[in-house]
């Protein structure tokens, strides 16, 4: 049999990239009976049907070290997180968001600064100083200019990524800078693959010049954390996790508890009041949800 990788899944035929080059190949039928999807981004080992017409069938898939809902996709390695300095300002509140979400499937997240050119307040160095502090690997980047790019490339080597981020922030220009035409809502598939036009929007990885891939579809479609619990939503702020130690009781969730370390560290500018109002605000949140539904 032959390892390979799941670059794209429709209409119940699946495209592994292998040394070799692209197969399309349907799954076993036991996949099925065991209620197992395949997703874009599963590595698989297949059986050749049909050497010359470059066709196989899904035997085995490889154990998965990550699985997204939306989009349905299996083992990336980072989330490349894109807001613009202006033109739209920075929502903090969602970028927070998509961190906790990163977090939450042990995702890498990178964060990209673009539209650097029109940052006449220096805000960079403001959200530069906030997330390298918390650990998270921040990019100043201008897709227009090309400034940044080179760097975020080196990110992508060896990785599957996905990108994420708000609508006019500049996924789709920096994309086109990485690979030309790949920040496109494609409505055609590849010239390997030869299955013409589909309206369907699907998952798919798209292999990079200076090596890894990046999947072609919009990332953490969904949002919603209103399905996590109170104390892991307080896991997913890491910075919280060294001055949780300082905290009087070990439930603690960081609200109003006397004794608290990361309000300790709040209170000495130690934690960034933006990150705090935004964890605050996922914790208020989801309790009021909570209280609401028990009605």
């Amino acid at each position: 049999m032959v390892t390979g990788k799941i670059i794209k899944g429709i209409a119940g035929f699946y495209y592994v990239h292998t040394h070799d080059g692209v197969y399309e190949c349907k799954a076993r039928g036991k996949f099925k009976k065991e209620k197992v999807t395949p997703l874009v981004g599963d590595n698989v080992k297949i059986s050749i049907d049909d050497p010359e017409e470059m066709k196989g069938i899904v035997e085995e898939i490889l154990p998965r070290k990550v699985t997204l809902v939306r989009p349905a996709v299996a083992n990336i390695d980072q989330v490349i997180i894109v807001f613009a300095l202006k033109n739209p300002d920075p929502n903090i509140m969602l970028l927070d968001k998509l961190l906790v979400i990163s977090e939450y499937y042990g995702i890498e997240p990178i964060l990209v600064f673009n539209k650097w050119d029109l940052d006449s307040d220096n805000d960079f160095e403001k959200y530069q100083s906030i997330y390298e502090e918390t650990g998270y690997k921040v990019v100043k980047a201008c897709a227009k200019q090309g400034i940044g790019i080179e760097e975020v490339v080196e990110l992508l080597k060896g990785k599957i990524s996905v990108f994420a981020g708000p609508s006019g922030v500049g996924k789709s220009s920096m994309l086109n800078r990485i690979k030309p035409g790949i920040g496109l809502k494609t409505g055609e598939v590849s010239e390997k693959i030869k299955r013409g036009k589909h309206t369907t929007r699907h998952s798919e990885l798209i292999s990079l010049d200076g090596g890894g891939w990046v999947v072609d579809t919009p990332g953490f479609t969904s949002l919603d954390i209103s399905f996590l619990e109170v104390d892991e939503i307080r896991d997913l702020f890491p910075e919280f996790s060294y001055h949780s130690e300082n905290c009087r009781f070990i439930d603690c969730i960081h609200i109003n508890e006397p004794g608290c370390g990361v309000l300790s560290a709040l209170e000495n500018e130690i934690i960034s009041e933006s990150r705090y109002t935004s964890y605050k605000y996922f914790i208020d949140n989801l309790k009021n949800n909570r209280r609401n539904k028990s009605w």
